[in-house]
Formats: C-alpha cells, sequence, structure tokens
C-alpha cells in the first residue's frame, strides 16, 4: 500500500473539513448514491464529527494530499435519524457503533484502503466498550437508469468483513439526485457485524 492511512486528531480534521466535504461530493455523486451534494451541508455534518468525542475520522493520504477518508461515531448520536430503523430488532443502540460513511477517490482504490478503513474504526469501538458495528447501505433497483454496466456492489467485501443484512432495520434519508430538482426518500439497509465474543446476545 502506498497510502498513508490513520486517525485524524480533531485539529486535523479542522483543517482538512473542507477537503473531506469535497471528497464526499466528488464520490458519493456516483452510483448508488447520486447525490448532488452541498459544502455548506458537508461542513456543518462533519464538524459533528470533531465535536464529539467518541467520533473517529480516519484519513487517507498520499504523500501530503487527502485522497480518502472514513467516520464513524456511537449510534445513539444518530438516535434521531435510525430511532424507526431500530424499532423492530432487539438490539440497544448503545451497544452499536456507527461506521458512517467511506469515501476514496477511484485511482486509489484495490490496494486495502477499504479493509483499513474498517479496522480503524472497529478498533475505536472496541475501546469505547462496543459489541456491535454497523453501517448501512443505499437500496437502488437492479433496472436503475443510472445504474453502470460494470457496477459490482459490495456486498462480498463487507460479508469478507464478518458483516450481513440486519433483517428489518431498514433507515430512510432523503437527498437530491443528480438531475432532480427536489430531494426524495431513499431507503437503506443496515449490515452488522459482533466485534466481541463476549457480546451478551446475537442479532436478531
Amino acid at each position: 500500500m502506498t497510502l498513508r492511512i490513520a486517525a485524524m486528531t480533531p485539529e486535523e480534521l479542522d483543517r482538512h473539513l473542507w477537503d473531506i466535504a469535497d471528497l464526499r461530493i466528488r464520490v458519493f455523486a456516483a452510483f448508488p448514491y447520486l447525490y448532488d451534494g452541498d459544502r455548506e451541508y458537508e461542513a456543518r455534518y462533519l464538524a459533528t464529527y470533531r465535536d464529539s468525542p467518541g467520533a473517529i475520522v480516519v484519513g487517507a493520504w498520499d504523500g501530503d494530499r487527502l485522497v480518502g477518508a472514513s467516520t464513524g461515531t456511537p449510534m445513539e448520536e444518530h438516535s434521531d435519524d435510525f430511532a424507526a430503523a431500530f424499532a423492530g430488532p432487539a438490539l440497544p443502540i448503545t451497544d452499536i457503533f456507527y461506521c458512517a460513511e467511506s469515501v476514496l477517490l477511484p485511482e486509489y482504490r484495490g490496494q486495502g484502503a477499504g479493509h483499513r478503513f474498517f479496522d480503524l474504526r472497529e478498533e475505536h469501538a472496541r475501546r469505547l466498550g462496543r459489541h456491535w458495528s454497523a453501517f448501512c447501505s443505499v437500496i437502488r433497483p437492479p433496472d436503475h437508469p443510472d445504474r453502470p454496466a460494470d457496477y459490482r456492489p459490495l456486498d462480498e467485501f463487507w460479508r469478507s468483513r464478518g458483516y450481513s443484512p440486519l433483517e428489518g432495520a431498514i433507515a430512510t434519508f432523503s437527498w437530491r439526485d443528480h438531475g432532480d430538482a427536489e430531494e426524495t426518500d431513499k431507503q437503506l439497509q443496515f449490515w452488522i457485524r459482533r466485534l466481541s465474543d463476549e457480546t451478551p446476545e446475537e442479532a436478531p
């Protein structure tokens, strides 16, 4: 691997806040997100990670250039967003660490950054005493008109990390797709894995 990948300090995140915002907008513009991003919103969102003592932001650098980033936070910090998704599964959100998003420029993929992003966030989650790690993936129909012919979902990679879909845990978020005039609701499927053999219960 030629990249340097490490957790950021709050001061580093503050310095790179706009760089990460631009990375997120660029990467999430592609399928399956198709996100028509806004820098001001992204900067406000990322500031919540800077200001949270339980959050982590991992950066990927090529020399001095930031080319990727990955975020994570205690799940209860997103309780308003995820309350409905976790109303069914009998799993307390205070026992879960949320691996929020990962972005990496296309030319740097295939060097193991995805695994390292998960490694560092899961290690952080264990230090916080969390027993479960989760993330959510956007659900798009197989025949979506903007789905590239060579698109490969990341399910195989996620399963190799020990994650599997959590039945009944579906979140709903709204954002504006490229080419749309307004935001529309999107459904996202939660994936989850156990972090410790001492976890007191299995996921439903």
